[in-house]
């Protein structure tokens, strides 16, 4: 999919927010250690994809009720949805130089009903050309996203018949929306209750 960033400076996608906050000592502490294993590029956004992916549940799988929404609270809980969890994967990536952003996908249920903005990032490695999106969303009976720079192998292919869709925007900082679900919710129901159902 070709992605179309929001900022036309690549700086924007190594910069640090309150969100994406990858100078937080536990965020640096993380990246160091993901870094020590594997010293490259290409193999620590791999290894820090799959870190993410795996050690991170995703609240809706483990019933955690706790709502995170800055990287350092993602990495510090080990819990979040996918907007929580691409906050964490983008502050892992920028904190060893590399451009990663936020992108979101329109999805639904089977017959179409209940729309819901979800998240993922894209990532710009050294030598390569063009975003690759990746979703650290964590794995799951039926759900198999794998780090890829080919062909993308997400948690969720779209199905347009159903509504769904890939919205191309890969915006620097999280989307306003998806953020203020996250901010303004107490718990898990009450954030599900806040989802954008689009963007």
């Amino acid at each position: 999919m070709q992605l179309i960033p929001q900022s036309p400076d690549i700086h924007a996608y190594m910069a640090a927010d309150e969100v994406i906050d990858h100078g937080h000592p536990l965020v640096r502490e993380t990246a160091d250690a993901l870094w020590t294993a594997t010293g490259d590029a290409y193999a620590y956004a791999k290894v820090a994809f799959e870190f993410v992916r795996d050690t991170i549940a995703h609240s809706a799988d483990s019933g955690d009720p706790r709502v995170s929404w800055r990287a350092s609270d993602v990495l510090g809980t080990r819990n979040g949805i996918c907007y929580a969890k691409s906050h964490a994967l983008v502050a892992l990536l920028r904190a060893r130089g590399i451009p990663a952003g936020l992108c979101y996908q329109r999805l639904a249920d089977d017959d179409g009903s209940h729309p819901a903005v979800h998240g993922l990032i894209a990532l710009l490695l050294p030598g390569t050309a063009h975003w690759a999106r990746q979703d650290p969303r964590g794995n799951k009976p039926g759900v198999d996203a794998q780090f890829s720079l080919g062909a993308e192998q997400l948690a969720f292919p779209v199905r347009p018949e159903l509504g769904e869709a890939d919205y191309p925007g890969l915006y620097a900082a999280p989307h306003p929306a998806a953020l203020a679900a996250l901010r303004e919710s107490a718990d898990r129901q009450e954030l599900w209750r806040n989802l954008p159902t689009a963007l």
